[in-house]
């Protein structure tokens, strides 16, 4: 017996007039429902993809491809590792001295603790700081000046612009002095910055305690010496893997550094995304099955209508079997014809969403005016194997019980 034997028997049963209309509709609803929960699991995880992409882009302007930190403690010494080869790695664009550590920054009277970050010249070549600058361009010095470029936020806290006159100053404690209780500002180190530009990143932690200057002069406020920093910021050369350069820095840099890719560097916000995608997938994959009693209800009247071919399959010498495979059939088909739908029709919005940005948000405090979405063919493979599966899963118990009920009555005729 030919094995394409059910699946044709199966295709007649599904698309063959039925004797009542109610049947048809049943199963028209049946599909429809199908076909509209496929959407939504599609809808979500594209927008899933779309703010995982949009807040990475965010964060991208202002962090590098690989970010070098020490294991332990704040600092590390550029002679502690062979710094010339890692510059030399393969792969490798750019690098950037960065020196980071608290501060406390002041504009007239206003006072606000913060984060001082120097950086080198090379700066701009890591990062994209160039397209996120708010205000002003980005310059750390202008004839015999120390330049300092805050963040939105802080600079909205310390009342600055660039086109101020008055300088921004920088508080340090000295990091090998005692705090004098009857001079508390001797243990202080005292920088003297003009506000050079603003830059936006959009994202609260960096515009509101950020201050970018010189590393020279970040250098001189904590009393280190040239070759102390905090990170190394590297630019991957386009066209590299950026894994496979991860992997050669880190075993250039040692045990003692760790480099880490965009993600890595902001792990537990990355991995929340990927938790909160993944209840939602497992909330609205629960709302399919539910969506699935349908298919029960709708194949369960089909096999009532088709009791007569049973007896008919049966007496021509039709197996059990046979016969199970052919009504399962029909109800996975039922599932298909959804999922397969919902698919198309989906990522059809989808894609016009992704390129004109139809749904909008309601009012001008977003990132982005429209609903930021991603399609990705992973996810449309995981939404028609989630979808086919409750199918099948939704037409086994109605076809095995059903179906050997009428074959076992249409034996003792």
């Amino acid at each position: 017996m030919s094995r394409s034997l059910p699946v044709r028997i199966a295709l007649r049963y599904l698309f063959a007039r039925k004797s009542q209309n109610i049947i048809s509709i049943i199963s028209l609803i049946t599909v429809v429902g199908v076909m509209t929960g496929t959407i939504g699991l599609l809808g979500v995880l594209s927008v899933f993809n779309g703010l995982h992409q949009l807040i990475g882009s965010l964060f991208g302007a202002f962090d590098p491809d690989l970010r070098i930190d020490p294991r332990q403690g704040k600092v590390f010494h550029l002679d502690s590792i062979p710094y010339q080869q890692l510059v030399t790695t393969p792969g490798v664009e750019a690098v950037s001295q960065v020196l980071i550590d608290q501060a406390l920054f002041k504009s007239g009277k206003r006072q606000v603790p913060g984060m001082l970050m120097g950086v080198d010249d090379q700066f701009n070549r890591v990062t994209t700081i160039d397209s996120i600058m708010y205000e002003g361009t980005f310059r750390l010095e202008n004839a015999h000046t120390e330049l300092g470029i805050p963040g939105y936020l802080l600079a909205e806290q310390l009342s600055v612009s660039t086109n101020f006159v008055s300088p921004v100053s920088i508080y340090m404690p000295r990091r090998n002095a005692q705090i004098n209780m009857m001079n508390p500002e001797s243990g202080f180190k005292t920088g003297y910055v003009m506000a050079g530009g603003v830059f936006a990143v959009k994202q609260v932690d960096y515009d509101s305690q950020y201050l970018l200057s010189s590393i020279r002069q970040a250098r001189w406020l904590l009393d280190y010496d040239s070759l102390t920093v905090s990170s190394l910021f590297v630019r991957v050369t386009p066209g590299h893997d950026v894994e496979g350069v991860q992997r050669e820095l880190q075993q250039v840099a040692g045990v003692g550094l760790t480099v880490k890719t965009k993600e890595e560097q902001h792990e537990a916000f990355f991995k929340m995304m990927k938790i909160e995608k993944l209840m939602a997938y497992l909330i609205l994959s629960f709302i399919m099955v539910i969506a699935a009693f349908n298919v029960i209800g709708s194949l369960s009247m089909l096999i009532y209508e088709k009791k007569e071919s049973i007896f008919t399959l049966r007496s021509m010498g039709a197996s059990l079997g046979l016969v199970t495979r052919v009504f399962l059939l029909e109800g996975w088909f039922i599932s298909l014809s959804g999922a397969v739908a919902g698919l198309a029709l989906g990522s059809a919005l989808i894609a016009v969403q992704q390129h004109f940005g139809i749904i909008k948000f309601q009012g001008d405090s977003f990132v982005t005016d429209a609903y930021p979405v991603v399609l990705k063919l992973r996810d449309v493979g995981l939404v028609f194997a989630t979808v086919s599966t409750i199918g099948l899963l939704a037409a086994w118990y109605p076809v095995t019980v059903i179906v050997k009920k009428y074959y076992s009555a249409s034996k003792e005729e």
